[in-house]
């Protein structure tokens, strides 16, 4: 009797995943233990340091990182999540801070520099509105995944554990943080604290349409372990998940399942900014030019110490020209 191989998954409760996780859609000799609890910080450090899970969606900057210092890991082209982050650039309001330019020379709070939310919005900041990243000083709140000696030059403070980069930005001590999360003053209300940029959407529709560039947060990392006992694995986990998303993309053409009253032209709003498959897989060419972005911008700011090539950071999922495409006997 055949016997498929067990690897256990931790990933996001996505609904582009959710066909792999209620069993509609499997990879071909794979049994997986899917976990989904996890917060996505503890996910990537559990993997990344611990090695806990065969497969899991890890940092997309702490990904570079693990393999700028030769860590046995590997990464499939599959990005579970993206986000445009200019609306997670929160200021306190007594600052004075009323445009980009106005961060400069201040002190602003991070969850880590290594978080990919982070590493997208100093690169935004410094190539999109001018702001030097070495004029800030910078406080982190958190350890980076991956252990890296920042450059000399880069003023960091990383803060004692009782010390939140939220409550410091809500009284005064910090003028600005980047976060990857909507932060607790914020969804409170506090008045003390605001969006750098309160029309985000319409800045980051901007943001696309100069640049073309939907910011990759994840990558799909597997240990290498499973790369070399199991070659075979990395090509039928990328179809599972490609035919997990376009089962979700088809079920979420019907707004009855959304409890929202304009979801639908939500939807379709999207369709015609972003196009029909922003969410795509594989290295396609948006995919490279955001990719090599991001590559560029950790070697930049001192979180990698050589820029990899494409190939050298994904597995090859090719099946040969004009094969897998269509089913034959």
């Amino acid at each position: 009797m055949a016997k498929n191989i067990s690897l256990t998954l931790a990933c996001g409760d996505y609904e582009i995943v959710r066909p792999l996780l209620e069993g509609k859609v499997k990879a071909d000799g794979i049994d997986l233990t899917i976990l989904t609890s996890m917060d996505s910080a503890t996910r990537h450090w559990r993997f990344l340091r611990n090695g806990e899970f065969d497969i899991a969606e890890v940092s997309s900057s702490s990904y570079l990182a693990a393999r700028d210092h030769g860590l046995p890991f590997r990464a499939l082209p599959v990005f579970l999540h993206r986000r445009f982050r200019h609306g997670f650039i929160f200021i306190n309001t007594k600052k004075g801070i009323g445009k980009p330019a106005d961060l400069i020379g201040r002190k602003i709070g991070v969850k880590t520099l290594m978080t990919s939310a982070v590493l997208w919005m100093r690169g935004i900041l410094e190539h999109e509105y001018g702001v030097p990243l070495k004029s800030i000083e910078w406080f982190a709140e958190l350890d980076d995944d991956i252990d890296v000696a920042m450059p000399a030059d880069l003023r960091l403070t990383r803060l004692p554990h009782a010390k939140s980069v939220e409550t410091m930005l809500a009284e005064g001590e910090l003028d600005a943080v980047l976060h990857s999360d909507l932060i607790k003053p914020f969804l409170a209300k506090d008045a003390r604290v605001a969006r750098l940029f309160p029309d985000h959407k319409n800045e980051e529709i901007t943001y696309y349409q100069k640049t073309g560039i939907f910011p990759i947060m994840h990558v799909l990392g597997l240990r290498q372990s499973v790369v070399e006992q199991y070659p075979w694995a990395a090509i039928n986990l990328f179809n599972a998940f490609t035919e997990a998303k376009a089962i979700a993309m088809q079920r979420m053409q019907n707004p009855r399942i959304v409890p929202l009253a304009w979801y639908r032209d939500v939807l379709e709003e999207q369709e015609t900014i972003l196009g029909r498959d922003p969410w795509e897989y594989g290295l396609t060419d948006k995919n490279r030019k955001t990719l090599e972005t991001l590559i560029g911008y950790s070697h930049e700011q001192g979180l990698i110490r050589q820029k990899p090539t494409l190939e050298q950071l994904f597995l090859n999922i090719s099946q040969g020209r004009k094969r897998g495409d269509e089913f034959r006997i």
